[in-house]
Formats: structure tokens, sequence, C-alpha cells
């Protein structure tokens, strides 16, 4: 998605107000900060959602934008006719408000005809997300088990699945860590996560990463096997590598999905069951498990709210001081 229409249409050109136009330097300044208004993640997904709503305006003559309110309700349901799950049709809409809303226009997607398609197909459809597995201590020592430690991508790949765990980063962060943001100390690791999804102002987050009791299963001594094999002096520390043996460029976060579903395959888990977000789902119902209170736990993982906190301790604590106990 390019900025120089976000631009144009931020401040138009007018030839009876001179005094609104930009220079050139000034258009590349404000093309510069509007494409930071959002995450990088976001812009795509949106991009991506209303691609495939030009798209569907373009097939059945309607107008993408402005757009009339029947024609989202109408591509709402073709939409779901067509599989896509309610978490995809609200990003759909997300993308259609952003759109008009950033264009000048009334947004269609809160119109009560819009809102009633969508609340039906919420009704249809169902809401509850098909979470993936959590990759707790257990899972995470069944998955470095099958790790080939001697080879490069080997260490790379232990680093990344034991450092991701007791990081509890979500894979954007894994992957836009640089080594700057690691700072060594005799208990273990601080690192800074710089920029996160519920940071998008870059304040940052600082969480400690201890040395693990085994060895064999340590973070911080995996993370450092890593970076002293690979060389990495600065810049992003989780890097490809190729078969050869040679280091690439940054990992993208589908890479960290990759990475789980390989070792979990290896260990004999089904892997779609698991993705980028098991390992930090992992560390939260694990510390649950280990009787680690929700404000610590959040203190680590960066979460804003106890609500997504509970949705994995639930399986910690689904027994405990149970309403139905000893009733039968």
């Amino acid at each position: 998605m390019t900025t120089a229409p976000i631009v144009s249409e931020l401040v138009p050109a007018s030839p009876e107000r001179a005094d609104l136009a930009l220079t050139p330097i000034e258009a590349e300044r404000v093309s510069h900060y509007v494409a930071g208004a959002l995450a990088a993640s976001t812009r795509r997904a949106y991009g991506a959602a209303l691609r495939s709503f030009r798209a569907w305006c373009a097939e059945t003559g309607r107008q993408p934008c402005p757009a009339d309110p029947t024609a989202v309700a109408a591509f709402l349901v073709a939409e779901a006719d067509a599989g896509k799950n309610v978490s995809s049709l609200s990003q759909r809409l997300a993308a259609i408000r952003w759109e008009h809303l950033r264009r000048g226009f009334a947004t269609p997607t809160t119109h009560p005809g819009v809102l009633d398609t969508m609340a039906g197909i919420r009704r249809s459809l169902g809401v509850a997300p098909k979470r993936k597995a959590a990759a707790t201590v257990d899972r995470v020592a069944a998955l470095v088990a099958h790790v080939d430690r001697a080879t490069l991508k080997g260490k790379r790949d232990a680093a990344l699945l034991l450092f991701g765990f007791a990081s509890a980063m979500r894979r954007s962060e894994l992957v836009a860590l640089d080594l700057d943001h690691i700072e060594n100390t005799e208990r273990g690791l601080l690192v800074t996560v710089a920029r996160g999804k519920t940071d998008q102002e870059g304040r940052g987050h600082q969480r400690a990463i201890p040395f693990g009791r085994r060895e064999e299963l340590c973070p911080v001594q995996a993370l450092r096997t890593w970076l002293d094999a690979a060389g990495i002096e600065d810049g992003r520390v989780f890097r490809s590598v190729n078969r050869h043996g040679h280091i690439g460029k940054a990992l993208r976060p589908a890479s960290v999905a990759d990475v789980v579903k390989h070792y979990a395959k290896a260990a004999g888990l089904d892997p779609a069951d698991f993705g980028g977000h098991s390992l930090r789902a992992g560390f939260v119902t694990s510390a649950a498990e280990h009787g680690a209170k929700t404000d610590r736990i959040m203190d680590h993982t960066g979460h804003q709210s106890a609500t997504m906190v509970r949705v994995y301790t639930r399986r910690s604590d689904a027994f405990a001081d149970h309403a139905g106990e000893g009733l039968l």
C-alpha cells in the first residue's frame, strides 16, 4: 500500500487554497508519518481485505468507496457463504471503515443494516476462535528433543523455541528483536521489547529471562550458543539459515510458526494444532500451573487485560475450587 494516495487525500491540492498544497519535501515527511499510524502487519491485513472488497465490487458492479451500506452487507454475506470466519469478516469491516475515514467519507460500516447483518452472521457461525494449542513446558521439551543442535539451523531453532517460550513474545516481536535489545546479567537476560501489538507508540517493555534449571532447556544458554555460532554481533537476532548453513535475512513472523509446526510433527503431535502463538500461550499456561499470579504473568507477557490471560489459565485451574466438587 503506497503512501502517496494517503497524502493527497489527507491534504488535497486546491486551486482556490494554494496554501494547502504540500511541497515535495513536506509530502515525503507526511507520507512517512502517516504510514506509521498503523502497524505494518495491520496495513498488510487491511490491504488484503480491501483488495478482496474491491474485487467483489468490480465483479458485482458496485462502487467500493464511498460504498453503499447495502453493498457492504451483501459483501459480508458473500464472504460468509464462501467460508470466511467471523474474525476475517470483522477485519474486512475494519479495513472498509478505515478506508472511508481516511478518504473523508462517512463510513457505511455503522449503518444498522450492516450491523444487523454482521450480528446475524455471528449468531449463525459462532464467534469462538479456534485457538492454537499451548506449547507448555513438557511440550517444548518434547519439541527441543528433536532438534539437531550440531547444525547451525538446529542451534537457531533450539534458541527460537526456548527463548520464544521463556520470553512469551509474540512471533512479530521475536523476529523484530535486535541484539542491542538484550542485556546480559548474572541472573540471565534483560530483554527490551521495543514495540509490540499493545505498544504501537514504542514505549518499550522489559522482560527478565532467568537461567533454566536444566542445561538442555536453558533459554539463556540456547540463545548465546546460537549468537556465537552465527557470529551475530548486531542487528536481528533470529535469521534464516539455508541448507548450506549460510545465514540470510531476518525471519518472517510466519517462519516462527513453521519452526514450531516442524518440531511438533517430529514429536508426534498434530502440527495443525500448533502455531507461532503456541509458545506465548504455553508460557502463560505453564506459569499458571506452576502457581504464578495473574498480575505477575501480565508483568512478563505485557498483556494489558487479565481477560486474555485467563483464556489460557483456564486449563490449569478448571478443576480448582470446582462448584461441583463432591456433589456426586
